[in-house]
């Protein structure tokens, strides 16, 4: 197969072309700031915005993956300026496009949101509802196929966002775990390689065309039960220190979860291991796993 990757430097798009290009034909798209060579890949630098990289890509493709489009007009982009044909378009988007306060697991059916959101977070959020709405446009026009994953928050080797690798660094080094006090949200996990995995199921299966998949992991988390998780994948005893998120935050530490139930928003998994026959890490395992990869950095 071959497969144009968008992104794929970094953690969830620097894993998929790890696993890809064992198997596949995969040259990635980015503005080169690190190297794929030693994944097995090509590498074409530029700048997505620019019409010209797209315009200098002749070849034929399988499939794109994109990992990178966040404004409205990124995916347009690519498809009115490359002159090769293309089959599926997969695009990488996250579960937090659904309507805000729906109750109970939000299946892929559920509607998106459409209200502006404060922030960058609401920022963040336009656009990839713009986004789903703009690929399914483009490709209707052009009778592509293609494919939307909604990934809830990833974790594992190699994320570089500040959230479980901060307190992995806190128990390596300095034996503590912070202890929320005041935190009530629950939210949901995803292993990295879980979520490339499921991208490779999704590429020329007919089943994921014009279809859209939510990627999380079977388990509902709290913030104890997040804490609980790392000192079970530790290898130390930590000091546990109780402190209000207030508190954390004012230490620089970061909170990057739901603290509250009224922030809470929860996710059904069913339809993509019904369809796709995915499946999901235990979370201790996957704890683990990054536990064990962090651990020495």
């Amino acid at each position: 197969m071959k497969i144009l990757v968008i992104g794929g430097s970094y953690f969830f798009g620097r894993v998929f072309v790890m696993l890809a290009a064992k198997e596949h034909d995969v040259t990635v798209v980015n503005r080169g700031t690190y190297s794929v060579a030693e994944l097995g890949a090509k590498q074409i630098k530029g700048d997505r915005k620019e019409e010209a990289v797209w315009k200098s890509i002749e070849d034929d493709y399988d499939c794109i993956v994109d990992f990178c489009a966040y404004e409205k007009g990124d995916i347009a982009r690519v498809l009115e300026n490359m002159p090769g044909r293309i089959r599926q378009y997969v695009f990488i988007s996250t579960v937090d496009v659904y309507e805000r306060g729906i109750s109970g697991l939000k299946g892929e059916d559920a509607p998106l949101e459409t209200r502006p959101l404060p922030g960058e977070a609401g920022a963040y959020i336009a656009g990839k509802v713009a986004l789903e709405r703009e690929i399914r446009e483009e490709c209707g026009r052009r009778d592509m196929s293609f494919t939307v994953l909604r990934p809830a928050i990833l974790y594992g080797p190699l994320n570089y966002a500040p959230r479980e690798s901060v307190y992995i660094r806190l128990l390596a080094q300095n034996h503590v775990l912070p202890r929320i006090t005041d935190a009530a949200g629950s939210f949901q996990f995803v292993y990295v390689k879980d979520a490339a995995e499921a991208v490779l199921k999704c590429l020329l299966n007919p089943k994921a065309y014009g279809q859209a998949y939510n990627l999380c992991g079977e388990e509902i988390l709290t913030y104890d039960g997040f804490f609980r998780e790392l000192r079970q994948a530790s290898d130390v005893e930590p000091q546990e220190i109780p402190l209000t998120a207030r508190e954390a935050q004012g230490q620089g530490l970061p909170l990057p979860f739901p603290l509250t139930e009224a922030e809470t928003e929860l996710y059904s998994n069913q339809k993509g291991k019904e369809e796709l026959g995915l499946r999901y890490m235990d979370i201790g395992e996957g704890m683990a796993r990054t536990y064990r990869a962090f651990r020495d950095i």
